[in-house]
């Protein structure tokens, strides 16, 4: 049995399903013939194929009509149609049925391997996308129930919840904990500057708490990865400001928070993520968090680097003030002296302690 895919070759001419029979059966597909569309058809409900290369202009069923049926029966199944006639009105009509490519006879046979190859690859990505996205799905449905019944425990205490869902995280991804706790710490001073009232108080220090939550849904070899992530696993790390929000959205006292954390890697210039928000179509909150988290990440040692002192932090956040960051909150996170975020980070600090001894 060929190991690369399963080929049905459809063709009322035998000498042309023979030479593509040989051909790909001689690059490692597993191949069967069909002498028309109604005969092609029916072995495709009989058995699965992967791919199916049919001519179009046959007697009986024509190839148009085939792949109708086959996109029936399998929508994954890939689609190459060959012909002797040039229509541009056929091709796109094939294409818009779902065929993966249009070749004109007399075709070259490399022409066809390559097409073969093409479209079996795409539909790989297909599945294994469908299937990534399942995954997730299922994820994150098993974290939320998890979370739900944690809540239900501790319904009254909605800040023993908190903590529970830091904690969940950091034990996954080493010192995430302790970084929120800071720069929750620092939102809040910097929240109260701009004058927010209580209950606005209470949804960004909910949602700066938990803006990383969504990583609880990326697998380890990504999330825990030190070394520089490739362009497909960056897209799935990207995906946890989303995963974040709806973890978040289903619990009733952090929905508003969810939104915080929807939004919390978008940038004032637009070219953030998950939405590409710009100005104040970013949350309050959100614009708030952009700011402290990078003090924070700043001012704290990296394994590449040591931290950078206050001043440099801030002067950095100042140039950054209209592309990263709302230049408003930034005006007002320069009018707060040093020795308050200094007091913050130490409360944060003190706060770790106690949480240890206790």
């Amino acid at each position: 049995m060929g190991k690369k895919g399963k080929i049905l070759i459809v063709d009322d001419e035998e000498n042309i399903r023979d030479i593509l029979f040989e051909v790909l059966s001689n690059e490692g597909y597993q191949c069967e013939r069909a002498a028309g569309g109604e005969e092609a058809l029916a072995l495709l409900k009989q058995r699965p194929f992967q791919l199916v290369l049919s001519d179009i202009l046959m007697p009986g069923l024509s190839g148009i009509g085939l792949l109708k049926g086959a996109k029936v029966a399998d929508p994954d199944l890939a689609f190459v149609m060959v012909t002797a006639v040039h229509a541009a009105e056929t091709a796109i009509e094939a294409m818009r049925l779902g065929a993966d490519n249009y070749l004109i006879k007399p075709f070259n046979l490399d022409e066809v391997i390559l097409s073969v190859e093409k479209a079996l690859h795409r539909r790989r990505l297909v599945i294994e996308n469908r299937a990534y996205q399942l995954h997730l799905e299922k994820m994150v449905e098993d974290r939320t129930q998890e979370l739900q019944q944690a809540l239900r425990k501790i319904e009254l205490s909605y800040r023993a919840t908190l903590e529970a869902l830091g904690s969940a995280l950091d034990t996954r991804d080493i010192g995430t904990h302790a970084h929120s706790k800071r720069v929750t710490h620092y939102a809040l001073l910097l929240g109260s500057a701009l004058g927010m009232p209580g209950h606005d108080l209470e949804i960004l220090e909910r949602g700066v708490y938990l803006h990383d939550i969504g990583k609880i849904g990326i697998p380890d070899d990504i999330l825990l990865r030190p070394g520089k992530l490739t362009k497909q696993e960056m897209e799935i790390m990207m995906t946890h400001a989303e995963l974040g929000k709806r973890l978040l959205s289903r619990i009733d006292f952090l929905r508003e928070p969810s939104e915080i954390v929807y939004s919390h890697q978008e940038r004032y210039d637009g070219t953030g993520y998950p939405r590409g928000l710009k100005g104040e179509e970013i949350p309050l909150g959100a614009r708030v968090f952009a700011i402290v988290d990078a003090l924070d990440a700043m001012t704290s040692d990296r394994p590449y680097r040591k931290a950078l002192p206050f001043e440099a932090a801030r002067a950095e956040i100042i140039r950054a003030a209209g592309a990263q960051f709302d230049p408003e909150i930034v005006r007002i996170f320069t009018s707060i002296p040093k020795e308050q975020w200094l007091k913050a980070r130490e409360r944060s600090f003190l706060y770790q302690e106690e949480k240890e001894v206790a």
